[in-house]
């Protein structure tokens, strides 16, 4: 999940809760001591220091520096608890950090504040997403979509929770609005392929791969795209090669347990492993193997 920062504005050159001009001065008697000025900030200097805030936070955040990012988050809520973009970035500090919960109910307090930004719908879908629940994440995703119904992300991430449900029809549809509204969104057309593979439609998921890795040479459409061909016909030099180069982009997809975490079904894990047999690919499994997370 990733938010959107906002523009949080100029920098205001102040010290919140600064002491100015503390001093004390004896004249003749200690009991004459002048009294320190305390300065006290106003409510316009406090809500203008929590958008600083929050923007050093997105900044800090920029540069993955995420424990002190989340810190500066918190404190620039604490001053202004009602400005809905330092509750999302406070979000995205969490998120970062793998504290869910607390992600959810901060994107929570957002939403609160304004109901009417499709993108804090969106980010609490995607975050539900994560935490496996398909069904609030469904209906998250679809109120956000009735604020702002041309967004190729939400589509996207609607399909990853069809697929979830395994409701692969849902999932296409989803999947093809998402690469409609923004045509050379790969990872969407290349869960089409994804889709289409797990419902026997081979031959369609191939051009669907092709397509893809037209638009992008990501290590997933091409190994996806060796076991379709592998499938259709054993041995297969194209198969064989595009595998190796998957293997060597991306150790990972040696790994049943990353496959399923990107969405692939049983019948394209199958198929993998099928090709995954063949002699000519056993070095590049093995260091695959080596080389994997």
């Amino acid at each position: 999940m990733t938010l959107k920062h906002y523009n949080l504005g100029p920098k205001k050159r102040f010290l919140l809760g600064s002491i100015i001009g503390i001093s004390l001065m004896f004249i003749g008697t200690p009991s004459k001591a002048f009294v320190p000025y305390i300065y006290e900030p106003s409510i316009n200097d406090l809500k203008s220091t929590s958008i600083d805030l929050g923007k050093t936070a997105a900044q800090l955040l920029h540069f993955g520096q995420t424990k002190e990012a989340s810190r500066i988050a918190k404190l620039a809520v604490k001053l202004n608890p009602i400005d809905e973009r330092l509750w999302a970035i406070l979000a995205e500090t969490q998120v970062r950090r793998n504290l869910l919960k607390e992600a959810s109910i901060s994107l929570a307090k957002a939403k609160n504040l304004n109901p009417k930004n499709a993108k804090l719908w969106f980010a609490e879908g995607s975050l539900q997403l994560q935490q496996k629940n398909p069904r609030k994440a469904i209906s998250l995703l679809k109120k956000g979509l009735s604020i702002e119904p041309e967004n190729a992300n939400a589509y996207f991430q609607l399909g990853n929770a069809r697929i979830i449900q395994s409701k692969p029809y849902l999932a296409l549809k989803a999947f093809e609005k998402a690469s409609q509204y923004k045509p050379k969104f790969w990872e969407a057309i290349n869960n089409q392929g994804l889709v289409l593979f797990e419902m026997g439609k081979t031959e369609e998921a191939i051009i669907i791969w092709r397509n893809v890795l037209n638009i992008n040479e990501n290590p997933e459409p091409m190994l996806a795209l060796a076991a379709a061909l592998n499938q259709l016909q054993n041995p297969n030099k194209e198969s064989l090669d595009l595998a190796k180069k998957a293997l060597a982009k991306n150790p990972n997809y040696v790994l049943s347990q990353h496959q399923a975490e990107q969405l692939w079904g049983k019948k394209l894990q199958e198929a993998v492993k099928e090709l995954f047999k063949d002699p000519d690919l056993k070095d590049d499994v093995e260091r695959a193997l080596a080389n994997s997370n």
